[in-house]
């Protein structure tokens, strides 16, 4: 550990740790609607306005859309791969774009601070991370901030 940057909070001490390399860009697609039926299934939301284009086009939709909490599952897959699963602590979504049939998603991640966290078990070693979903056209269609233990 290097030197104490700042406090933050009481028990919390900013200090620059070692964090496991930052992984590259992931890139799915182009996506498919049949992605977003899958995941539909999967999590239990079959609302219409994801899979059925009659529906979607009659609430004013070009098409069906994928369901944000898929984008934010490859997140939370790329984060876990990258941090490990049993180390999250933390994880807060923040949905900004549709995601459409055809659309190509990169997932990125950097870390943003480290810290010591004095808890009940002892001290605690932690990485604050954000996490972004963009399309090809660049907008952000979700951002995740988590927090992971550091091993």
């Amino acid at each position: 550990m290097s030197d104490t940057t700042s406090t933050t909070q009481p028990g919390t001490t900013e200090v620059s740790l070692p964090v496991p390399p930052t992984p590259p860009a992931r890139t799915y697609g182009p996506v498919t609607r049949t992605d977003f039926v899958r995941y539909q299934g999967a999590s239990g939301d079959m609302n219409p306005i994801h899979h059925d284009e009659v529906f979607a086009r009659a609430a004013g939709f070009p098409s069906p859309f994928s369901v944000g909490m898929w984008q934010a599952s490859l997140l939370g897959t790329f984060a876990t791969d990258w941090l490990g699963g049993p180390n999250v602590r933390d994880f807060r979504i923040r949905f900004l774009a549709q995601v459409w049939p055809g659309d190509t998603l990169t997932l990125e991640g950097v870390p943003l601070r480290t810290y010591v966290l004095d808890g009940e078990d002892g001290r605690e070693g932690r990485v604050d991370v954000e996490l972004t979903c963009r399309r090809q056209t660049g907008d952000t269609a979700v951002t995740v901030w988590a927090t992971f233990v550091l091993p």
